[in-house]
């Protein structure tokens, strides 16, 4: 079992920039691929980013790609996503993820918030 806990939201202007964490209960964290999505009321759950678990791979929705770099460290459990020249289009709820095997989901975060004014 894993446990995700996301920080690092809140009300932000727009051209701002925020960094958010997730960190993961266990001792397996480096055998799990990691994940950033968000929902915006009324959308559905959109995929931002992923990093892999063993070479640091990472692959990015066209939507934040330039602006927001995802990175993980094993020795702390923790992924981040830095979020650069946010928009009030990125609010949104963020959500972590872990999943074993490719394109499966396993664990969800309980989300961080991330409100960007303009």
């Amino acid at each position: 079992q894993v446990q995700l806990v996301e920080s690092g939201g809140g009300l932000v202007q727009a051209g701002d920039s925020l960094r958010l964490s997730c960190v993961a209960s266990g001792r397996t964290f480096s055998s799990y691929a990691m994940g950033w999505f968000r929902q915006a009321p009324g959308k559905e759950r959109e995929f931002l980013a992923t990093i892999s678990r063993s070479d640091g791979g990472t692959y990015y929705a066209d939507s934040v790609k330039g602006r927001f770099t995802i990175s993980r460290d094993n020795a702390k459990n923790t992924v981040y996503l830095q979020m650069n020249s946010l928009e009030p289009e990125d609010a949104a709820v963020y959500y972590c993820a872990a999943g074993y095997l490719p394109g499966k989901i396993d664990y969800w975060g309980q989300g961080t918030q991330v409100t960007v004014s303009s």
